[in-house]
């Protein structure tokens, strides 16, 4: 099959011919119809995970069950799926109850084992993991939940408890901040969207953000209190950089919460927080590590009853050839929406 392969860290991706993957016992070998270019792939190919070379990257996936393990009960060749990012081993307690995302011996497609920028993947555990893709909605959408969409939405429910009428700042907007301002919005919150580029803050607009803010320098919890003058009830920092959690935290209201989903890398694996803050206005400080396959029913149900529209984030398709270009690019780049890769092309 034809893959982007990833030889060292930081290393030009390249597309070539590799071994076709053979289904585990447990698993399944899915057909790639569309998997989604995310920053988190960037940050493998940055070096910034344990990450064993030669590397397929690719995490947001979604396609047609070709092969089947032994010992899968619940699929068979020819079922539209997709998989949250985060696998469970669906044996520890927290798989069995519903907590996969937490999973102590977890598999992460496109950084523990090969990933889905190829014409097919291997999955683990498919009797856990893997998510029945309605007919309704498209092999693009349906990628862009198992990543993205689905930590927005477990970031916003499971973790910040939004309720409706609350104000919610959404700290950049790409396809995660994107993706947390619709889910925000269906949910019946107020949304402040704030990004360095005006494209990203008209997209959030289009998708549902009352406010802006643009981070072009100025002080964005200063802005923040400006349109909401006790701050922020709920806060999201969807990049993940010390400048950008401090905005999302310092835009909280006294006992608000903020939720981290942006990576926070350094040399040092440490991140900087504003404790002080957190501390004297008792701000709860939460992480949100994707979602397990037990929880997507919810989103989905908002997705059927046309509250959702997650097909509405994916900005452009692309081939393997590009995204093999485009990958070392993401931090430069400014798409005001998704990028999905279609292995077929």
């Amino acid at each position: 099959m034809r893959a982007v392969v990833v030889d060292g860290v930081g290393v030009a991706p390249s597309v070539r011919v590799v071994d076709d993957p053979v289904a585990p016992v447990g698993g399944v070998v899915v057909d790639v119809h569309a998997t989604g270019l995310c920053r988190s792939d960037w940050h493998g190919w940055a070096g910034h995970d344990d990450i064993r070379f030669p590397h397929v990257p690719g995490h947001e996936l979604a396609g047609v069950v070709s092969a089947v393990g032994e010992g899968v009960r619940s699929w068979t060749v020819g079922d539209r799926v997709t998989v949250p990012f985060v696998c469970g081993c669906g044996r520890c307690r927290w798989c069995l109850t519903g907590e996969a995302q937490v999973c102590p011996d977890q598999e992460q497609p496109g950084f523990t084992h090969w990933g889905s920028f190829a014409e097919r993947v291997a999955l683990h555990a498919a009797d856990t993991n893997l998510v029945s893709v309605p007919d309704e909605v498209s092999m693009p959408a349906a990628a862009a939940l198992g990543c993205r969409f689905a930590t927005a939405y477990r970031a916003l429910t499971a973790r910040a408890a939004v309720a409706e009428g609350e104000w919610v700042v959404v700290v950049g907007a790409g396809g995660v901040g994107l993706s947390a301002v619709m889910i925000a919005a269906a949910l019946g919150a107020h949304v402040i969207a704030v990004d360095r580029t005006e494209e990203a803050l008209a997209a959030a607009v289009r998708l549902g953000a009352r406010q802006t803010v643009r981070a072009d320098g100025r002080d964005v919890p200063d802005a923040v209190r400006a349109l909401v003058p006790e701050g922020a009830d709920v806060s999201i920092d969807a990049v993940g950089s010390e400048r950008t959690c401090a905005d999302a935290v310092l835009s909280l209201r006294r006992r608000g919460r903020h939720v981290q989903i942006g990576l926070l890398p350094s040399a040092s694996g440490l991140s900087a927080v504003p404790m002080a803050r957190a501390i004297a206005w008792e701000l709860d400080l939460r992480g949100s590590h994707g979602m397990a396959a037990a929880d997507y029913p919810g989103m989905l149900a908002l997705i059927r009853d046309g509250r959702l529209h997650p097909g509405a984030l994916v900005e452009r398709t692309v081939g393997l050839e590009e995204a093999a270009i485009l990958l070392p690019r993401m931090p430069e780049a400014r798409p005001a929406g998704l990028t999905m890769i279609d292995p077929r092309r």
